[in-house]
């Protein structure tokens, strides 16, 4: 009973913000509240004519550290809310006071189970910085290593809970008695929220991001990550190396140093494609706070908490995608999305294409510095969330991360064109991605897998055969073809036939070369029984071909 006292009261103290910011359409959007509506007129107002985002945005902050997260993660997504709206939240501070020092000390001698003293040394009781999940004190270890400590608010995951339930009831609500809550999607923009609200709350998956991404970038001229301290690094308290730094946005102190900014924004272009593209691992909260740069002109990246995740299927369609843009090939584009399942198989290309088109030409007339590469993505997004677009998280993720990269580039180099620095790099990924080095790396990687399935393989051909000499092989077809598919039968039974055992021989080939250590620069040294069963193979497959008749 009284945990629902609580949550009543909490939402009246939302009610009660929102009115006072004149924010009256966005409870009028819930029919329940209709009939209560006057009560609105008991609470005080505000008497300026501000923007609805600029009132929506003070009203997100007065209401304290869960919604201003709410804000900052709605900013990112502008194919969801309108752009006046998506900018003023993008200008929301996570900032709140700090919580003491010794209270500080107190939650760091309960995560270690022992005096402070045996992991740190000279802790700074005063913190550098505080935020609504954590604050960061500098410290040393007892070795006398300048690190930096972050510290998890105590108490906060009840408080966040109780936010998030009261989140939902809001959303589920509004979904069901709102057709422009319906279409935001808002459950599904709760549990996305939800997700990442929860992962900052665990130091130990942030610390493990922080060392990937060092790992990945270990010998990078470009880019360097902190070290992360582990034997003093618990869930809910991180320790990690000290950077001296200036951090990016700071421009002027970035030119006294001697700091070459077109090279710097051009860097940071490419550290961010080298992260989605080679690693498939990136880091996705890169605002201005959040980005140093050390004296010898390396970046220097802090904060963990928010990594994106690209699969290789996934690398493959957006590296499409944007090649495709850079050639006006949007039928490509369009092509692209129907092949990832990014929209459902049975959308029309020629619809697609043409919808992609009407958003991309005015773009391309401008001239090029004056593009936001950025923006294009999200205003393609729209476009295909009209054809029944699946929320993909990871790209949503990539297009925050895109937006702050350029704006990042821009202030650097007003002159950045994002479209020019990009187009080489993905056009050398793609030549390298599918170059005969990386088809044999990939064919050794697998080699071992494919050796315990090779004996497999003779029994598998074999049911496959009979159960087409049988009939019994199912192939799924429309009704409207199987008078076709019962008169190529017997040529496609033997073209079948053929094709699998070549096939079977490519692979068997590709193992007897792998595991003698073949390499493409080794082609003369390859064993005879490869070139006699990959030339068989091929053989077999030219005559499984269709002859087009």
């Amino acid at each position: 009973m009284s945990g629902k006292l609580s949550q009543v009261t909490h939402l009246l103290r939302i009610v009660r913000v929102l009115a006072h910011h004149n924010l009256d359409e966005y409870l009028v959007a819930f029919s329940p509240l209709k009939p209560w509506l006057f009560l609105l007129r008991l609470f005080p107002r505000r008497k300026d004519d501000a923007p609805r985002g600029q009132r929506l945005r003070q009203a997100l902050e007065e209401l304290g550290p869960v919604f201003v997260k709410l804000g900052q993660m709605l900013s990112t997504r502008p194919d969801l809310i309108p752009d006046d709206i998506a900018e003023e939240l993008s200008l929301l501070q996570d900032r709140v006071p700090p919580f003491p020092g010794d209270e500080a000390l107190l939650i760091l001698e309960q995560a270690y189970e022992e005096p402070v003293s045996h992991h740190l040394i000279d802790f700074n009781q005063q913190p550098l910085a505080s935020a609504s999940v954590a604050q960061v004190h500098d410290a040393r270890l007892t070795d006398g290593t300048e690190v930096i400590v972050k510290i998890l608010r105590p108490g906060l995951e009840p408080i966040i809970n109780r936010d998030i339930d009261l989140l939902y009831m809001l959303a589920r609500m509004g979904e069901k008695y709102s057709p422009d809550i319906r279409r935001l999607r808002a459950v599904e923009v709760i549990d996305e929220y939800n997700k990442t609200i929860h992962d900052e709350l665990d130091l130990m998956r942030e610390a493990a991001n922080a060392s990937q991404l060092r790992h990945n970038f270990l010998t990078s001229p470009l880019l360097y990550v902190p070290e992360v301290y582990f034997d003093h690094t618990r869930i809910n308290v991180m320790v990690m190396e000290k950077i001296h730094g200036t951090t990016v946005n700071k421009v002027d102190a970035l030119v006294e140093k001697g700091i070459d900014l077109k090279q710097l924004s051009n860097n940071g272009v490419e550290i961010f494609y080298t992260q989605v593209f080679r690693d498939g691992f990136f880091h996705a909260d890169m605002h201005p706070g959040n980005i140093f740069v050390l004296d010898d002109g390396r970046y220097a990246a802090v904060d963990f908490g928010i990594m994106g995740t690209i699969s290789d299927i996934d690398k493959h369609y957006l590296a499409e995608n944007f090649l495709a843009f850079f050639n006006h090939d949007y039928r490509r584009v369009a092509q692209a999305h129907i092949d990832a399942g990014w929209v459902p198989d049975g959308t029309r290309v020629d619809e697609f294409e043409s919808a992609i088109r009407s958003v991309c030409e005015p773009i391309f007339a401008k001239p090029l510095c004056e593009i936001s590469f950025g923006r294009v993505l999200v205003r393609l997004f729209r476009v295909a969330r009209r054809f029944n677009m699946e929320i993909q998280p990871q790209l949503v993720l990539l297009e925050k991360t895109l937006l702050y990269v350029e704006g990042l580039g821009r202030q650097l180099d007003p002159q950045l064109n994002l479209w020019d620095t990009a187009k080489p790099y993905l056009e050398q990924w793609a030549k390298q991605e599918y170059s005969p080095r990386a088809f044999f790396k990939e064919i050794r990687q697998q080699a071992p897998m494919m050796w315990k399935m090779g004996p497999r393989l003779p029994m598998l051909v074999h049911n496959v055969l009979k159960q087409a000499s049988n009939g019994e092989l199912k192939l799924t077809q429309p009704d409207e073809s199987l008078e076709m598919l019962r008169e190529e039968t017997n040529r496609g039974q033997k073209r079948l036939f053929y094709a699998i055992v070549g096939s079977a021989l490519l692979i068997s080939a590709a193992l007897l070369a792998a595991l003698d250590g073949f390499t493409p620069v080794m082609a003369g040294v390859a064993p005879l029984s490869s070139w006699l069963l990959g030339g068989l193979g091929t053989l077999l497959l030219f005559v499984s071909w269709p002859s087009g008749e």
